[in-house]
């Protein structure tokens, strides 16, 4: 008797003690989780010098949505970064004037504000900097600054709401009135509450195990070294090919990325870290929109970032990880927007 009960015990030890290491080893993944990524807050972060009023983010909605920002009068923000689809478009590149493409993947608008510059190459400081950008771009919406506010001023019903966004203004309707109402909309397309945010915020039960290896992995492997912070990415540039270049179809020999910008020879393939968060509805994936399967990409990044050929177990609990990177989708009504006046140009095709 006395041995079956020394032998109860000593396995009550033994599961005790192992049921202490589990508990130890989860702890010390959400403090270093914690350590290095920061949950999505539920409030949109304010825009410095840009007041975030209801009647500012109203107009800003109106703008995102209204196709007669481009000179064909068919092309809105929402057309490449549709919030119905993860603020992405799907599309490799996105189509744009006469059915032009583009010649990098469109960018998510969510939690865009948490980015530290926009763009692939940072060539925008800020979102209404960025919101400006395609209205111009002869390969995006096509139009010239003077065009976009001679045809807002042409919609009558523009003018009471560019007076409520910005009081005590003698002429509100401006280009830079324009895209500061877009930014204050787009710095309200976040997406809290993922499960990853829950984990962070304490709830051991919001990743499954193999999302919880596949986030050990994440950290074990240098994924961290640049996707980290609030927006898991987006806080730093980073060279694509840092340890071994990817093929001419995933990185393009032509598209030096920062290069453009800045000049300087360091900066070729040099680009800004995309964020990961909502990444399994972003697809297709890295700045030439070449790869749709997200192992994929994860195995090319293994390789181009890291030097690494990571193993299969690797990769799929990796992209459970990043699974539970998708947070609540921003729920966005379709506007109405105001009418066309006798002085609002008509489109320009037949």
């Amino acid at each position: 008797m006395d041995r079956l009960l020394r032998a109860k015990y000593a396995v009550s030890v033994v599961l005790t003690m192992a049921a202490f290491s589990a508990g130890a080893q989860a702890d010390e993944l959400q403090a270093r989780a914690n350590a290095l990524f920061k949950p999505i807050p539920a409030q949109p972060p304010a825009l410095p010098g840009n007041q975030a009023t209801a009647a500012r983010v109203a107009l800003g909605k109106a703008l995102y949505f209204d196709r007669r920002l481009s000179k064909s009068q068919q092309i809105s923000c929402n057309s490449c970064h549709d919030v119905g689809t993860g603020g992405a478009d799907q599309q490799r590149t996105s189509i744009g004037h006469n059915w032009q493409r583009g010649p990098r993947n469109s960018p998510t608008t969510f939690n865009a504000a948490y980015n530290f510059v926009q763009f692939w190459d940072g060539r925008a400081k800020d979102l209404a900097e960025q919101a400006g950008g395609p209205m111009q771009n002869p390969l995006e919406m096509a139009n010239t600054p003077d065009a976009v506010v001679a045809t807002l001023k042409s919609i009558p019903d523009y003018l009471p709401r560019f007076k409520a966004a910005f009081p005590g203004t003698a002429d509100p309707i401006t280009l830079d009135n324009a895209t500061s109402a877009i930014a204050v909309f787009e710095a309200t397309l976040v997406t809290p509450n993922a499960p990853f945010d829950k984990y962070l915020r304490g709830d051991a039960n919001a990743l499954t195990h193999e999302q919880k290896e596949g986030l050990r992995t994440f950290m074990d492997k240098g994924c961290i070294a640049c996707h980290r912070g609030v927006n898991i990415g987006g806080e730093m540039y980073a060279k694509f090919g840092l340890i071994k270049a990817p093929g001419s179809d995933i990185r393009p020999a032509a598209d030096k990325g920062r290069f453009a910008i800045s000049k300087s020879s360091g900066d070729e393939f040099v680009y800004k870290v995309p964020t990961l968060r909502n990444i399994t509805l972003t697809a297709p994936y890295f700045h030439s929109g070449q790869v749709r399967d997200l192992g994929e990409a994860v195995k090319i990044m293994g390789e181009a970032q890291l030097g690494q050929k990571l193993s299969d177990t690797d990769v799929n609990n990796i992209v459970l990880f990043l699974g539970s990177l998708t947070g609540a989708q921003p729920k966005v009504d379709y506007p109405v927007l105001p009418p066309s006046g006798p002085d609002t140009p008509a489109p320009p095709y037949p």
